[in-house]
């Protein structure tokens, strides 16, 4: 069986017992309702919404946590249903707009085939775009105007942002590989086929990151691992969960979240699983701390935040991994990960809303509601601003202000 069809097949259940998609019913035995938000709050931060805008239909329920990318001021944004469209960051203005064709994205293929379910990006550097697709198809576009430069075939989905470095387009596909594609041209230089993913695996993967001529990545077997950016060739890795349990589901542990550099020190977390820190350039682990999470980390000061698998907040200190706070007044609201806005963490919840915590005590600040779908996809913070997008494709740009 196809390894990507097969997780996509298996993933439902897990997707259903970690109630995700923010839409089951919460009277189902072993699914915890979500926390209620307090009535009486007082936000002690103002937060304006500077526009709001709309891309596609967005993720729909696919699982999927697509998440706008910011370049030269130009916010670039994707949906599952096949549109791909670049607005001004600053106002929300449409800078242009792109719809699929029945008939592949270029406007050939077989007929009946619709090459636009895109899933992984959208990605820029310089006025090349690229995206993934979810029937394996990678697609590079000129940012400027959107117009197509070329397009790849995979053998697997691409549920992750690509990246772009040293004129190489790097891609990770759901059966657990990596390639190199020129950037020119699309043809691939190379590819890293060591991975191996787990017959039963959370929905997703975690974006690259490439740094000093590596590509670091967590996988499916809960494993950081580095890649040397110009063949592929594996450096290290380092294992971020053991993979122990009596039960599959006790078993899964994906490092389904970005990889964070901070100076030579990487961070990372997997599902039933640990955050540790490692030092990039020899592997070796730094501190490790037990913090299960499928979704991303975010850095900021002295700290590392992540939201836990039960939707908890937490911060620990980056030097050593001990706690410094933990907030549990959102728990089982199915938050995205966090982002790091100045002085506040930012995360999104099941119900379209937006919330922000202190970063020195974990205190909720700010709450304002994007619309009333899940969102699932990390805020991008990009200088005085955070965006935020849910899974019906609603994009909100907040900027924060004395209260």
């Amino acid at each position: 069986m196809n390894v990507s069809l097969s997780k996509r097949a298996l993933l439902v259940a897990s997707l259903a017992l970690l109630a995700l998609a923010g839409c089951h019913s919460f009277k189902k035995e072993n699914v915890q309702p979500p926390t209620p938000l307090a009535k009486d709050f007082k936000p002690s931060l103002e937060v304006s919404r500077v526009w709001s805008s709309s891309v596609g239909k967005g993720a729909g329920e696919t699982g999927l946590r697509l998440r706008p990318y910011v370049a030269d001021g130009v916010l670039y944004a994707a949906s599952n249903d096949g549109v791909l469209a670049a607005f001004d960051a600053n106002d929300g203005k449409t800078l242009w707009s792109k719809k699929t064709r029945t008939h592949g994205w270029f406007g050939w293929g077989d007929k009946g085939r619709k090459d636009g379910f895109y899933a992984g990006g959208p990605f820029v550097a310089g006025d090349l775009l690229v995206i993934g697709t979810l029937d394996g198809h990678v697609y590079a576009v000129n940012a400027k105007d959107g117009s197509p430069r070329w397009e790849a075939a995979l053998p697997s989905e691409v549920l992750a942002t690509p990246a772009i470095a040293d004129r190489l387009v790097l891609v990770r596909t759901g059966d657990g590989r990596v390639y190199g594609l020129d950037a020119d041209t699309g043809e691939r230089r190379w590819v890293y086929d060591q991975s191996t993913v787990p017959l039963l695996s959370l929905r997703g993967n975690g974006p690259l990151l490439v740094a000093n001529g590596v590509v670091f990545f967590g996988s499916d077997a809960g494993r950081l691992v580095a890649l040397r950016l110009d063949n592929g060739e594996k450096l290290w890795e380092q294992r971020l969960a053991s993979g122990e349990g009596r039960t599959d589901i006790e078993r899964l542990d994906d490092a389904d979240g970005a990889i964070l550099l901070d100076g030579s020190t990487l961070y990372g977390a997997a599902y039933h699983g640990n955050l540790v820190a490692v030092d990039g350039p020899s592997g070796r682990p730094l501190w490790s701390r037990p913090f299960s999470t499928f979704t991303s980390l975010a850095l900021g000061g002295q700290a590392v935040y992540g939201v836990n698998d039960e939707s908890q907040v937490w911060a620990f200190d980056k030097s050593g991994g001990s706690d410094l706070w933990k907030n549990p007044a959102l728990k089982y609201r199915w938050l995205s990960g966090p982002a790091v806005q100045g002085s506040y963490v930012v995360v999104g919840d099941l119900e379209g809303y937006v919330h922000w915590l202190k970063a020195d005590d974990g205190a909720l600040a700010a709450r304002e509601r994007l619309s009333k779908k899940p969102i699932r996809a990390q805020p991008l913070v990009v200088g005085d601003m955070v965006y935020v997008e849910d899974i019906a494709g609603h994009v909100g740009a907040y900027r924060l202000g004395a209260h």
